[in-house]
C-alpha cells in the first residue's frame, strides 16, 4: 500500500501492502510517521465504522466455518452412525472425523499464501462456496467411504478461512486492537455450539421428508446456507485499508499510516527469506504447541458435547439443548478475555488464567463426583479454552515482523493446533462411556500444557525486551528510517522491535 500527494490531495494506492519504500503523506520516508491529526479524522469514530464493515461479516462466515465442520456431531445424535453402519472396531466414525483434521492442517499454509498473492475478498468467498458444496454432499453419503471422502474435501476447502480471516485482521487493526476483534470473531465458534444444537434440533423434525433421514437435513440445509453467504460475500467482503470503499481517501491514508506504526520498519514485501523465517522461529513453534494444547479441548467440546450431555441421563433431543448453556457462557469469557487482553497489553497472564480455569473443568470431569458437578464442570471447561483461541492467535502473530512472516507464522501456528482435532477424533470412543476418563485426563494434560508454554514464552519475551531495552538505551542515537530501511529484512530479529508478553 502507497500513498501520494496528487493536487493536494491523499491517494491511496493498492499494492497489496503499505510499501515501505515509498512516501508517506508528509513526503519522508517510511521510517517516520505521517501527522495523523493533520487528516483531521476521528480515530474512533473510524475505528468503529471498519468494525461494523468487518467483524460482523467475518463472524457470521466462521459461525458457519464451525457449524459445518461440527454438525456431524449432531447429525450422529440423531442416528448418522446407525443408519451409514459404521463400524465401531476400527472407529470409522471417529477416522471420519479426523481425516478433515489431517487436510485441514495440510492446506492452512498454502492457503494464506495464496490469498495473500491474491485478494482475501475472492479467495475466502471461493472457499466457502467450494466447502458449502461438500456440506450438501455430506447429506447423500451411502456410507464409511462417502463420508469418509467428502470430510477429507470438507477439510481442504476450509482450512483457509480461519488463519486466512486472522491475518486479514492484522491488516487492519494495530497490535493491541487485535485479540478484541479476533474474539469478537471467534465468538461465532461458540455460538455455533448454541446454534447447532438448536438449530439441529428443529431441522432433525424433517426426518422423512423427501425419504431423507433428519441427520441428512441438518448437512443439506446448512450447505446450502453457506453457499448463499459465501455468494453474497463476492460483494460484501473487502480487501485492504487502501482499496476499502466505505472508507474516503483521507480515511484510507489514516488506516495505512495508523498500522505503520506497528509495523515500525518491517518490511512487508512477498519474499521467500520471510516464510523461512516463520518456519525457523521457535516463537512461532512455541505459540503453535500453545494453540494445539487448547484447540484439542474445543474441539472435543464441539464433537462430543451433545455426546456427554447426553450421558448424564437425558434424551438426545434434551442432550442437544442442555449443550447450548455452557456455550453461551463460553462465549460471554471469550468476549472479555480479547478486550482484557487487548487493555491490558498483556496475552500471557489471560493465556495462564483461562487455561487454569479449563484444567480445573476436566479435573472435575474426571473426578466424576455426580451429574451435577458433571454439568457445572462442562461451564468451566469451554469457559477456560475457547478464549484462549483468540489471545493466543494474536500474542503469535503480535510478536512476528513484516506482512508475510506474520501471515505465514499464523496458518502455522493454526495448522499445528488443528492437528488437536485429530487427537480429538478419537479419545472419546463411545466404549469409554459414560465416565470418558481418557478423554478427560487428555484434554487436563493439554491445559497444563498451555500453562507451560505460555510462561516459556512471556519470560522469554520479558528478557528479550529487556536486552533490547539496554542495547537501544546504550546507542549515540535512536533509530533512523535509512537504519529501519536497511534492515527491514529482519524484522522482529531488530532491537527496535518490542515483543508482547
Amino acid at each position: 500500500m502507497t500513498a501520494d500527494f496528487k493536487d493536494d490531495k491523499v491517494v491511496a494506492q493498492h499494492t497489496e501492502h503499505y510499501d515501505p519504500t515509498a512516501k508517506d503523506v508528509n513526503n519522508t520516508s517510511s521510517g517516520s510517521s505521517i501527522d495523523l491529526e493533520s487528516l483531521d479524522i476521528d480515530e474512533k469514530r473510524l475505528i468503529r465504522k471498519i468494525d461494523y464493515h468487518l467483524v460482523p461479516w467475518l463472524a457470521l462466515l466462521y459461525l458457519l466455518s464451525f457449524l459445518d465442520r461440527s454438525n456431524i456431531g449432531n447429525a450422529n445424535i440423531f442416528g448418522l452412525s446407525e443408519h451409514l453402519k459404521l463400524k465401531k472396531t476400527p472407529d470409522e466414525y471417529g477416522l471420519c472425523l479426523a481425516i478433515f483434521f489431517v487436510f485441514y492442517v495440510l492446506f492452512e499454509v498454502p492457503s494464506n499464501m495464496v490469498m495473500k498473492a491474491w485478494r482475501p475478498s475472492m479467495w475466502i468467498p471461493t472457499i466457502m462456496v467450494a466447502w458449502g458444496a461438500v456440506m450438501i454432499g455430506m447429506g447423500f453419503v451411502t456410507g464409511f467411504t462417502s463420508l469418509f471422502v467428502t470430510r477429507l474435501f470438507l477439510g481442504i476447502t476450509e482450512a483457509g478461512l480461519f488463519p486466512g480471516v486472522s491475518f486479514y485482521l492484522t491488516q487492519w487493526y494495530r497490535k493491541y486492537e487485535i485479540s478484541w476483534r479476533i474474539s469478537l470473531f471467534f465468538s461465532a465458534a461458540t455460538a455455533a455450539g448454541a446454534f447447532g444444537g438448536l438449530l439441529a434440533r428443529l431441522i432433525n423434525l424433517m426426518d422423512g421428508v423427501g425419504g431423507y433421514e433428519g441427520w441428512r437435513w441438518i448437512f443439506i440445509l446448512e450447505g446450502i446456507l453457506t453457499v448463499v453467504v459465501a455468494v453474497v460475500s463476492f460483494w460484501v467482503m473487502y480487501d485492504y485499508p487502501g482499496t476499502a470503499k466505505f472508507l474516503t481517501e483521507p480515511e484510507r491514508a489514516f488506516v495505512v499510516n495508523r498500522l505503520h506504526l506497528d509495523n515500525d520498519g518491517c518490511s512487508q514485501a512477498f519474499k521467500m527469506k520471510f516464510v523461512w523465517d516463520a518456519f525457523t522461529d521457535w516463537k512461532v513453534w512455541c505459540a503453535a504447541i500453545m494453540f494445539h494444547g487448547s484447540l484439542c479441548p474445543v474441539y472435543t467440546f464441539s464433537l462430543f458435547a451433545p455426546t456427554l450431555t447426553k450421558n448424564l441421563g437425558y434424551t438426545a433431543a434434551r442432550a442437544q439443548l442442555m449443550s447450548v448453556p455452557p456455550y453461551v457462557a463460553a462465549a460471554f469469557v471469550t468476549l472479555s478475555a480479547g478486550w482484557i487482553s487487548d487493555r491490558i497489553q498483556k496475552r500471557g497472564i489471560v493465556v495462564i488464567c483461562c487455561s487454569t480455569v479449563g484444567a480445573l473443568g476436566y479435573g472435575l470431569l474426571l473426578a466424576n463426583v455426580n451429574n451435577g458437578v458433571n454439568y457445572f464442570a462442562l461451564f468451566l471447561a469451554a469457559s477456560g479454552m475457547y478464549p484462549l483461541i483468540p489471545v493466543i492467535v494474536a500474542w503469535g502473530a503480535n510478536n512476528c515482523g513484516g506482512a508475510l512472516k506474520k501471515g505465514v507464522a499464523t496458518a502455522i501456528i493454526v495448522s499445528v493446533g488443528n492437528c488437536g482435532g485429530i487427537v480429538s477424533s478419537f479419545i472419546y470412543p463411545s466404549r469409554d462411556a459414560p465416565g470418558f476418563k481418557k478423554g478427560h485426563a487428555i484434554c487436563l494434560a493439554y491445559c497444563i500444557i498451555c500453562i507451560i508454554t505460555a510462561v516459556i514464552m512471556w519470560v522469554y519475551c520479558a528478557a528479550a525486551n529487556k536486552k533490547r531495552a539496554a542495547r537501544n538505551a546504550a546507542r549515540t542515537h535512536e533509530w533512523t528510517a535509512e537504519e529501519k530501511l536497511q534492515f527491514g529484512d529482519r524484522g522482529d530479529h531488530n532491537d527496535w522491535f518490542v515483543y508482547t508478553l
